[in-house]
């Protein structure tokens, strides 16, 4: 099995806008997914013969800037019956929001119940929100933070509760 079938078989069960962009001449070969169709394809990965990704290890949030204006969550998943295959996938979407709102992709907690805790921290740390997830909240950081501490525009608030922050 290569990331190559792999894409092939996304694309024709899926359709030609299910894969946006594929890199397979790295070191981890990845696909970056239509947000649109992402728990789609999860679920397709993790039930389908011969792939059968059943193991989530890292849900990941990316900030490429202000200057590209996108975020990206990259889920990086492994085939326990396939020797630990792994896969890796992307999803890139616009920091901003028409009406202000934190930027989100659908949730695949659903499909992966390690994704819960891992969305939660992409969600505290990043600013993407999950649509449908369980329990979206914060997950490290004070119910009333301000802001999203790996965002690169991020800005350090002075006092906390009356408690300096910077030091």
């Amino acid at each position: 099995m290569t990331v190559q079938e792999i894409a092939d078989a996304i694309t024709a069960k899926f359709g030609e806008d299910a894969i946006i962009e594929k890199k397979l001449d790295i070191l981890q070969p990845a696909l970056y997914i239509n947000p649109a169709k992402l728990v789609e394809v999860c679920f397709f990965l993790r039930d389908t013969e011969p792939y059968y990704f059943d193991y989530l290890s890292c849900i990941s949030g990316v900030d490429y800037g202000v200057k590209e204006n996108m975020l990206g969550v990259v889920y990086h998943l492994a085939s326990i019956p396939n020797e630990g295959f792994q896969l890796t996938l992307h999803v890139k979407i616009p920091r901003t929001t028409e009406n202000g709102d934190l930027p989100s992709v659908p949730s695949v907690s659903a499909v992966w119940k390690a994704a819960d805790w891992l969305e939660r921290e992409t969600y505290d740390l990043v600013g993407i929100k999950f649509e449908n997830h369980p329990d979206l909240r914060r997950i490290l950081c004070p119910d009333d933070w301000i802001g999203h501490p790996l965002r690169k525009d991020y800005e350090v608030q002075e006092y906390y509760h009356g408690i300096k922050v910077k030091y």
